[in-house]
């Protein structure tokens, strides 16, 4: 699982790591007992079912069935692959691993190549930030920085710099410290002409970095100070850098958004810091391209509500539409802030202050579906018969949508009363809308729950056998002695196939000299479906302290139905000659026999 980082050192921070703390980031967790509960990350859920254990450094959804160690659940919830859960955690504890090992799934030369790129762009953010605040070139951009509002602290919070007016400056630099201009040119920063010749892609702008989610730059846009075109100029996409998969801020924002479980989306990164600075944490931006759906599902796992916030004029009403629409789609609650006078937010602050913009214009918002209707009645004169009806037909096809039927009538009123339509015709209409989009009102959508789910094997009742096999994985998880007992008395005979794959991992693992340690054991398998069931058994409540005799039951239990399930095969192969020989009556006798033993087992 760890490629080529020695397992010493992905131990070594796992067991620095308090996984508590680390989901307590994401998830608000309540204790209970000697476990952690909360509601799951990973599925919709109005009861907590999520549980996460101190003492074993693991997790595990009681209702959707994920579960796994801390690396597990960094890679679930942000989707990194396992180093970058890796470095994320040693950048957390302090603990170090070596930057010569590889990211998976890339050779040797592409993950060079890449760590290249992402210490270019960590250099020149620290060479852009000290030319703003030291160069006399630099002075220009500090004072429009000043001026936009922007103070000192928040300069530098975002290492906000600017690149000089010089072709040869950075290429210079970034020779120096050993990057080779061809390779800066793919990494998007450096351009270069016909005849050869090497420049900086951003001279003469101030310098807003890009950083991933882990906090690194990755891209910048720069702003150019005079007639210098275009405007802006962002960074091409590399393989560091995709404009759909990032947001401007996130990184910063994260445990606020959290926290409020509210964001608000902007557009542009001078949106963002002014509404940082001025009281609003929980604002990232899009770089500047349209929302995407990695991005709104991304806004999906740690906010409840989502406030799109474009800016005033035209394209930034379409540009709040297409939002709106993606985040109400993924069942989030979506609101559509305005700002008036066709300012964009950072005008609006700058004019009137944060504490008026968020009175104003954030805590006003508009509903997803009021938004709907203002937005759809500009295209409409609603003095026409025609438009009218075709307006209504519009706004019936949003007001369909929601899932509540009190929100549906509330919207139904105020169609009816100002249009002078009978409720019950407008209901009737939403009814033919939904029944198209196969959406039955007798069995309402609910947002909390998920019907793909499957039903966790704890709320089915199982054979007395298989209940056995689980009890006794799951006190030889806990205690070495009581594994080697089982593997000397009955070793992988045990009848349930996964159980069988657990218990050969779980001797391999003791047989190595390792203690019992849930969260590292998981690490050894790669099956997700195996490791969840390995995290449920180990979640199970058991006595602190077992006796001989009980294991030994559990032991004898699991033969008995192995001797049973062994008897059955004789019979079936004594029927299959009986009837192969002609003899009706024996096989008979047989067959009722193999019935028999089967209303047994299942008993």
């Amino acid at each position: 699982m760890a490629g080529h980082i020695p397992e010493e050192k992905v131990d070594e921070i796992r067991k620095s790591t308090d996984i508590v703390e680390v989901i307590g980031d994401y998830v608000d967790l309540k204790k209970q007992g000697r476990n952690h509960f909360g509601l799951c990350p990973f599925h919709g859920e109005n009861t907590p079912s999520f549980s996460v254990s101190q003492d074993k450094q693991i997790f595990h959804c009681f209702g959707c069935g994920k579960g796994g160690n801390v690396y597990t659940f960094l890679m679930e919830m942000e989707g990194y692959s396992f180093v970058q859960a890796l470095r994320q955690l040693s950048e957390r504890t302090g603990v170090e691993i070596p930057d010569q090992f590889a990211e998976e799934n890339h050779t040797g030369a592409d993950n060079q190549e890449s760590q290249a790129m992402l210490e270019a762009h960590q250099w020149l953010t620290k060479l852009y930030h000290h030319l703003l605040k030291n160069s006399k070139d630099g002075r220009k951009a500090y004072e429009y920085l000043l001026e936009r509002g922007f103070t000192e602290e928040t300069i530098q919070k975002y290492q906000l710099g600017y690149s000089p007016d010089d072709k040869e400056f950075v290429v210079t630099f970034l020779e120096k410290k050993g990057f080779h201009p061809q390779a800066m040119v793919k990494a998007g920063l450096l351009s270069v002409n016909d005849q050869g010749n090497y420049a900086d892609r951003f001279r003469g702008r101030v310098m807003f970095p890009l950083r991933n989610h882990l906090g690194k730059t990755v891209a910048f846009a720069g702003r150019s100070l005079g007639d210098q075109e275009p405007k802006y100029l962002n960074s091409p996409e590399t393989d560091l850098f995709h404009k759909g998969r990032l947001l401007y801020n996130f990184d910063l924002a994260r445990s606020s958004i959290r926290k409020e479980k509210t964001v608000v989306l902007f557009e542009g990164f001078g949106d963002v810091i002014s509404a940082a600075q001025s009281g609003i944490p929980y604002a990232v931006g899009t770089m500047g391209t349209s929302l995407s759906s990695t991005q709104a599902n991304l806004l999906k796992k740690y906010a409840d509500q989502i406030i799109v916030c474009y800016d005033g004029d035209r394209a930034g009403i379409e540009a709040a539409v297409k939002a709106a629409k993606l985040t109400k789609s993924i069942g989030c609650q979506t609101f559509v802030a305005r700002v008036p006078d066709g300012l964009d937010p950072d005008d609006f602050i700058r004019r009137h202050g944060g504490g008026r913009f968020k009175k104003e214009v954030l805590d006003t918002s508009d509903t997803y579906i009021s938004f709907m209707m203002s937005y759809l009645r500009r295209d409409y004169n609603l003095q026409v018969e025609g438009d009218r009806i075709a307006y209504i037909e519009k706004v019936l096809q949003e007001i369909a949508t929601l899932d509540r039927a009190v929100e549906r009538e509330h919207y139904l009123n105020e169609l009816s009363s100002e249009f002078q339509l009978s409720l019950e015709t407008l209901k009737e209409e939403i009814s033919q809308i939904r029944s198209r989009q196969g959406v039955k009102d007798n069995e309402p959508r609910n947002r909390y729950t998920n019907p793909k789910r499957e039903t966790s094997v704890q709320n089915k009742l199982l054979p007395a056998f298989h209940n056995a096999e689980r009890k006794l994985i799951a006190y030889m998880l806990k205690d070495p002695y009581i594994a080697d007992k089982v593997q000397e008395e009955i070793g992988g005979a045990f009848n349930i196939e996964d159980h069988q794959v657990i218990v050969t991992h779980l001797y391999a693992y003791y047989e190595d000299g390792n203690e019992s340690d849930i969260s590292q054991f998981v690490e050894m398998i790669e099956d997700m479906s195996i490791k969840n069931l390995v995290i449920e058994l180990a979640m199970a409540p058991v006595s602190e302290e077992v006796s001989d005799q009980e294991i030994h039951d559990y032991i004898e239990r699991i033969r008995l139905e192995s001797w049973d399930r062994t008897d059955i095969k004789s019979l079936e192969s004594e029927l299959k000659r009986a009837e192969q020989q002609n003899e009706p009556i024996k096989a008979a006798e047989i067959a009722m026999e193999i019935i028999k033993r089967k209303k047994e087992l299942k008993a």
